[in-house]
């Protein structure tokens, strides 16, 4: 019956991660456009530069206030419907902004900047889901896939900003208001793939074959495992400071490279260099994640910040250097994020897990605002260098922390749970 069971969830898992992966896609399509026209839209409607920052921070706003919400939607009702739930509310976000264009109004595109927001927080929760039936063998690949299917979005989306604007000049819009356009239609097109794909819900099939099992008293490789709460709060501590490393450097890197002579084009290549380090290489620490274990790549992914902080450190003055500390940022930051993401999920109960989650990506969203507006202050008064040189800090907490959780885990016998996992 078991091995029926699994066989069963095997084939289901295929699907799931087929439809996590078109929903990112799309609403990453959507989100691409968000994010490179807020700041500029903040700036105009607002009346003053000062005020582009504005975007971003909704933005991250949005995803924060909404990852708990939508975590307690899923452990009630299910994947589908929460984030189905989450991609409308960004999809209505976008008809705001586009309504705040055409009214001038900088609050109501504030208030539409943090309803797209929302969206960020689906595509957090988009990989976890993808871990719900997965098998402990393959769990970090199937994570690190819907993760790596951003890449799409993330370099196709700022590329709709001109037919964006020929649309919404052929739909009588006001200039800027057109690629708002895409947002609406890609973050509504991943609601209804995730609404519909995600039958039957994977959080569901999980807690269903657990029970199934419990009953029958019989064992699996996909069984339930119990809560043990040291790792999870490590694997948070380790996703939020990651994040937080990151961020902190990326943010400042435009600012630095201007403030140096450096071009925009300059700007821009380097910041999709670190887009596609984020990204397009998760797939190949999901495969490490699985056969190395989860710590043993959140360790590699600490030892890549620490090269990556040593280029901006000590290469501050040298552009080159520059683009390439920041291509290892974002490189341990995927090596972290999946690693434990992984590790996070297969610590927790099923019965816990969609809320542990949640939290997890709130604390992952309030870092990495943190994190960028501290950094602003370490960079006035340290410069780049400097602020390179004390994120060197987080590293060093994380690894420590790590290194804690490794020797918690052996010694409550947590291995056992999935072969290898916390083997580093």
């Amino acid at each position: 019956m078991t091995a029926q069971t699994d066989a069963s969830l095997e084939i289901a898992q295929r699907k799931v991660r087929a439809v996590l992966i078109l929903g990112q896609i799309m609403a990453g399509l959507g989100m691409g456009a968000t994010l490179s026209m807020g700041a500029i839209l903040a700036g105009r409607i607002g009346g003053s530069d000062a005020l582009s920052g504005m975007a971003a921070t909704m933005a991250t706003l949005g995803a924060a206030l909404a990852a708990v919400p939508l975590a307690s939607l899923a452990s009630r009702a299910g994947r589908a419907l929460s984030l189905a739930s989450g991609a409308s509310v960004a999809a209505l976000g976008g008809l705001v902004v586009i309504g705040a264009i055409v009214v001038s109004s900088f609050i109501l595109l504030l208030v539409g900047l943090m309803m797209v927001g929302v969206g960020t927080a689906v595509n957090l929760q988009s990989r976890f889901a993808a871990t719900d039936i997965a098998a402990p063998a393959t769990r970090g690949r199937d994570l690190s896939l819907v993760v790596w299917a951003t890449t799409v979005g993330a370099v196709s989306g700022p590329n709709l900003l001109t037919p964006g604007e020929i649309l919404g000049g052929w739909l009588g819009l006001p200039e800027l208001a057109g690629p708002f356009v895409f947002t609406v239609g890609a973050q509504l097109s991943a609601a209804i793939v995730y609404f519909v794909g995600l039958r039957p819900d994977p959080l569901t099939l999980a807690k269903d074959a657990a029970l199934a099992r419990a009953t029958s008293g019989s064992t699996s490789p996909t069984q339930d495992v119990p809560d043990s709460p040291q790792i999870q709060r490590a694997a948070i501590a380790a996703i939020a400071l990651s994040h937080a490393v990151m961020v902190s450097v990326m943010a400042m890197t435009p600012v630095h490279l201007v403030n140096h002579g450096a071009s925009l084009a300059i700007v821009g290549f380097t910041i999709s260099l670190h887009i596609a380090g984020m990204y397009a290489l998760a797939p190949l620490f999901g495969i490490l994640a699985d056969r190395l274990g989860r710590i043993s790549t959140i360790m590699i992914g600490q030892v890549i910040f620490a090269i990556s902080l040593a280029f901006t450190g000590f290469g501050s003055e040298n552009e080159i250097a520059v683009v390439i500390g920041l291509v290892l940022l974002g490189l341990g930051w995927s090596a972290s994020t999946v690693a434990g993401s992984t590790l996070l999920t297969e610590s927790t109960s099923l019965a816990r897990r969609a809320k542990v989650q949640g939290v997890s990506d709130l604390l992952m969203s309030g870092s990495g605002a943190t994190g960028g507006a501290l950094a602003g202050v370490v960079l006035s008064f340290l410069g780049y260098s400097g602020l390179s040189f004390v994120v060197v800090s987080l590293v060093v907490i994380i690894s420590l922390t790590m290194a804690v959780a490794h020797r918690r885990g052996h010694s409550a016998k947590l291995r056992d749970l999935s072969p290898s996992t916390y083997d580093i």
